[in-house]
């Protein structure tokens, strides 16, 4: 359908693309990926021919369209409908039925042979081309990409650039190219309009390149993987997920390969060393000269898995009850967001606050953060507790006239020079970069340094909405790292479904205008939707109530006059002892933990571990663990002792 042959492009002295090649073939489902700024939407560009190439050749089949969604089309604006707006996808259904109106009024006076005819044939190929269907046609994609039937009667103009991207992005769906081109359309995209956007293309007739971060939605709807590396274009025949597994053995192979070959060289150059000076030999030493400077060399294998190697830490330590929204209402006019609504946040809480746009979901960031008033209830934030808040307007608040280490050293300017250039390097900048100034950053850059300002912040509380807008896949897995190190709390609002199942241990989401929790990880959760809608049980935080249910027995269990019976303080005698037995036990594990803590400490103290990179890294994982299982143990511990306060308290 259209094959790259030899493709080179340059920016000034810098090759993008060197001797690249891609064919591409109909029905394709194809994954572009690769680093922030090695050219992947340059090369969809170049694909639509709006960037010239300096060498190479693009062909194409006579009868391919292409249909390109980028960010630029974020800037259009109109008064029309966003259901005109997606009907202007069908060019010729529209012209006809603006012919098919005019011959209509004609007729309404002269009612002529050739009127009749003229209309027939009119009806005829609209008929043909489908177009008493369209309308609908266009409602529906506009309805699965998560607009409201009211929606499409509104103007285009009133939306955000998110929701207009939607629209363009209905219009080329309904346009069906033979190649379909998009550019992170995840990034505007809420959680149901992925899915849905997720089967449609996986039923698309035609070919499909995809550019994105969101490694779940590569691996559901490729079935080829590109990468843009070392200006060239390698590809995997499966997913994302086969991506990984290919390129690590491809890897493994390489590295075998260059080593070999290293190992050749060294052993070449010695012989040259050491015979280049005898006659005898000097002949044979010339020969190895030359031989070394044919040899085509192999690589060596880059590491591309950036790692965190540092320690985000807060100065403060909070209480166990970090917030309480309590009986909160919020509404803009008629729209209500939530009406009595009740939460709890506790210390080591990992929440993904996930859902539909429009539900509220950053309006309920911005009451956590107190920078949202509420109509009634109460914010309580707990003892000790400092946030740190980032949200994707916050890349505004960066001095543009700042460097990067200028820009950090405000955020905490306790730290050297030298830890601000690690943390810099865990966020992928390097050497001279960190002397760049905001303003020649571009907008994933920005994302990763305003990131970074708030995991230094030192803040024991975190509120992140979007944070992996913009970022690619090795950030988004730099700042997975960096919050399973972090030892506060957080609230991250995001719709990617692999960074939500590796950061959360809670999910809330919005339901009949109240936050509704489920205490367990993502998968978790997308198990018990699934079990839940096959039972057809009436939607609540069933979850909730099943894991409250042993806590909140005896208080259901109180007699109507206020005095407890006998069976009722047999049941609590039985749960005092069951809590006081968990309790000795988890502060017996604990001890044994604090001893292992102390024997690794030393360990990594220990010039012999850190000289051992795998010995270091061994360790250092142990390290972790125990500390999270500590953590674990002291809040289970915690919240053992306050329920066998209570029970004693109703015992005496």
């Amino acid at each position: 359908m259209i094959s790259i042959t030899n493709l080179s492009y340059y920016l000034g002295s810098r090759a993008l693309y060197e001797n690249a090649s891609l064919h591409i073939k109909p029905n394709q489902k194809i994954g572009l990926i690769g680093l922030n700024g090695t050219g992947k939407s340059t090369l969809l560009r170049i694909i639509t021919g709006e960037y010239q190439i300096d060498g190479g050749t693009i062909s194409k089949a006579g009868d391919v369209t292409i249909g390109f969604l980028n960010q630029d089309l974020l800037s259009y604006q109109t008064d029309d409908s966003i259901l005109s707006v997606a009907m202007q996808a069908f060019e010729r259904q529209n012209k006809l039925q603006a012919r098919i109106d005019e011959l209509l009024h004609e007729m309404e006076t002269n009612y002529s042979d050739d009127l009749v005819d003229k209309l027939g044939k009119a009806q005829e190929e609209f008929e043909a081309l489908d177009g008493y269907s369209v309308q609908a046609k266009a409602e529906e994609i506009l309805e699965g990409l998560g607009f409201s039937t009211d929606d499409l009667q509104k103007p285009l103009r009133q939306f955000s650039g998110g929701w207009r991207m939607r629209v363009m992005l209905a219009k080329l769906l309904l346009q069906k190219p033979s190649l379909l081109m998009l550019d992170e359309p995840t990034n505007h995209l809420d959680l149901p309009s992925i899915q849905w956007v997720e089967k449609y293309i996986q039923t698309y007739e035609g070919a499909v390149i995809v550019v994105s971060h969101d490694r779940e939605f590569l691996d559901n709807v490729i079935d080829v993987t590109v990468e843009v590396a070392n200006a060239k274009l390698n590809l995997y025949s499966g997913n994302y997920s086969f991506y990984l597994e290919e390129k690590a053995l491809r890897n493994e192979i390489q590295k075998g390969a260059y080593e070999n070959q290293q190992a050749k060289i060294r052993q070449t150059e010695r012989f040259i060393e050491r015979f280049k000076a005898q006659a005898t030999k000097a002949k044979q030493a010339q020969s190895r000269v030359k031989q070394l400077a044919r040899m085509e060399r192999i690589d060596d294998v880059i590491d591309e898995a950036a790692r965190v190697n540092f320690k985000f830490q807060f100065s403060t330590q909070p209480g166990r009850h970090i917030l309480h929204l309590d009986n909160i209402t919020k509404h803009y006019g008629p729209k209500r967001i939530l009406t009595k609504a009740d939460i709890r946040l506790e210390r080591g809480d990992k929440v993904a606050l996930i859902g539909a746009n429009g539900r509220g979901k950053s309006t309920l960031l911005r009451i956590i953060s107190g920078s949202e008033p509420l109509n009634e209830g109460n914010r309580q934030l707990g003892h000790n507790v400092s946030f740190s808040f980032y949200a994707q307007h916050q890349l505004e608040s960066l001095n543009v006239e700042d460097t990067l280490l200028d820009e950090l050293k405000h955020a905490n300017p306790t730290k050297t020079e030298g830890e601000l250039r690690g943390v810099l390097g865990c966020f992928l900048f390097s050497n001279d970069e960190v002397f760049k100034k905001i303003k020649v950053l571009s907008g994933g850059e920005k994302s990763r340094v305003a990131l970074a300002k708030v995991l230094l912040s030192q803040a024991n509380f975190l509120l992140l909405d979007e944070p992996t807008n913009h970022l690619d896949m090795q950030s988004v897995n730099i700042l997975i790292q960096a919050l399973e190190q972090y030892e506060g709390t957080y609230v991250v609002v995001s719709h990617d479904r692999y960074f939500v199942s590796q950061i959360a241990n809670k999910i809330w989401y919005i339901e009949d205008e109240q936050i509704k929790e489920f205490p367990g990880t993502f998968d978790e959760y997308e198990w018990w939707m699934q079990e839940k809608k096959a039972a057809g049980t009436s939607n609540g935080s069933v979850a909730k109530q099943a894991s409250n249910a042993t806590v909140s027995a005896p208080a259901k269990a109180s007699s109507t006059n206020g005095r407890a019976g006998d069976d009722e303080r047999r049941e609590w005698q039985r749960t005092l002892k069951k809590l006081t037995q968990q309790a000795e036990e988890s502060e017996t594990r604990i001890g044994q933990l604090e001893e292992r803590k102390k024997r690794l400490e030393a360990e990594l103290a220990d010039p012999a571990t850190y000289g051992d990179d795998k010995l270091m890294q061994a360790r250092n994982d142990e390290y972790h663990r125990v500390m999270k299982e500590m953590n674990q143990l002291q809040d289970e511990w915690e919240s053992a002792m306050l329920e066998v306060e209570e029970l004693e308290a109703k015992l005496k």
